[in-house]
């Protein structure tokens, strides 16, 4: 789910080498030598938007400006640091990474740091990059040089996640559970969609919540909108949409609030049920898109329930084809939502970890 995102990262985001260990990255970078066996490196880009990967392979979370990982095959990996030279010691305990150097002198280090590799390097992340920055890269190797895009690599292993990683994801999860029910004791006590979504944010935040996302409805569940002014009264039914981030982990939840009966809300709700059923390691997600529309009964989907799910861990939204299996490890946020202009409309989801034989439902508006 994309969201408006703060334009400074604000929450903590330091390496904590007892949760992540040092050796559980030395993994991560194995494993993408063995999938690009002729790298001599890598060159991973990350930005304050768009960071997954390079959290990944470094723990590094861009807090304004970018960053630039140089990882070689063999020898010590460099980060590169926006901000200046200042910036250094505040960045230090985000990453593994030892060595690190400013941003500003990208092309002199990358050309510096590219003699000693013996083969290309990938570069990981180059669509997201500026096309100045992309230019000084090109630059060190050569115009006719085209760096290989290693960014599907490492989405294909960052799907399936480590015990550790998985532990991050539930604590997320309760954070996030957290978060529902305040959202929800304060639409009961009929407070404004300001102070309950608000009331929802830091419930999360108090829990260690590195970042909060919301969104809300003001016209029944059709639109999702962000705050851009105070929302004073109160909403029946309030549709919400939360997101929250620990150790650099995204759970994120739909849910649908009303006291009186609400026939969306139910039909939603029975689609997402059917929907969890057809989840396990092996099965295509069309098949839970496929049960959840059975269930529907013929009901436009919400947009926002499309696809109805998605792959979620570094990023609110990871990169997998639509007709690719789940796998064992996975962890997929599951979305059922109905635009039905009689009955009205709804969205409610779920957070489930695939495992070896079936699934953990880690947290669900059911």
């Amino acid at each position: 789910m994309h969201t408006m995102h703060p334009t400074l990262l604000i929450g903590p985001a330091d390496w904590d080498a007892q949760r992540l260990p040092r050796a559980e990255f030395e993994v991560r970078i194995n494993a993408l030598w063995c999938d690009a066996p002729q790298a001599g490196g890598a060159i991973v880009y990350g930005d304050a938007r768009d960071h997954a990967a390079l959290a990944y392979l470094t723990h590094f979370t861009p807090k304004l400006e970018a960053a630039v990982a140089l990882i070689p095959r063999a020898g010590d990996a460099r980060l590169l640091v926006g901000g200046g030279i200042n910036m250094l010691p505040a960045a230090q305990p985000l990453t593994w990474i030892e060595n690190l150097l400013p941003l500003r002198s990208l092309g002199k280090s990358v050309t510096e740091w590219a003699r000693g590799l013996g083969e290309q390097p990938i570069l990981i992340g180059g669509d997201a990059m500026p096309y100045t920055m992309h230019g000084e890269i090109a630059k060190a190797f050569g115009s006719d040089t085209a760096l290989q895009d290693g960014i599907g690599i490492v989405h294909k292993r960052m799907r399936c996640k480590s015990a550790r990683e998985l532990s991050a994801v539930r604590e997320s999860c309760a954070i996030l559970a957290d978060a529902v029910a305040a959202l929800t004791e304060a639409n009961a006590s009929g407070e404004s969609v300001t102070a309950a979504i608000i009331a929802a944010e830091h419930a999360a935040y108090r829990r260690g919540a590195q970042d909060v996302r919301s969104l809300f409805s003001l016209d029944g569940g059709s639109t999702l909108r962000p705050f851009d002014r105070p929302v004073e009264q109160a909403v029946d039914p309030l549709q919400a949409y939360l997101a929250v981030r620990h150790a650099g982990y995204w759970a994120e939840g739909f849910v649908v609030l009303r006291r009186q009966p609400h026939t969306a809300r139910d039909a939603a709700r029975k689609a997402l049920q059917a929907g969890i059923t057809r989840v396990a390691p092996g099965t295509k997600r069309s098949e839970s898109t496929a049960a959840i529309a059975r269930a529907l009964q013929g009901r436009r989907r919400h947009p926002v329930s499309l696809p109805s799910a998605v792959s979620i861990g570094l990023a609110l939204e990871e990169t997998v084809p639509d007709d690719e299996p789940l796998a064992a490890g996975e962890v997929i946020s599951l979305r059922a939502g109905m635009a039905d202009p009689e009955s009205g409309s709804a969205v409610v989801s779920a957070m489930i970890a695939v495992g070896e034989r079936g699934h953990e439902i880690l947290w669900s508006a059911l």
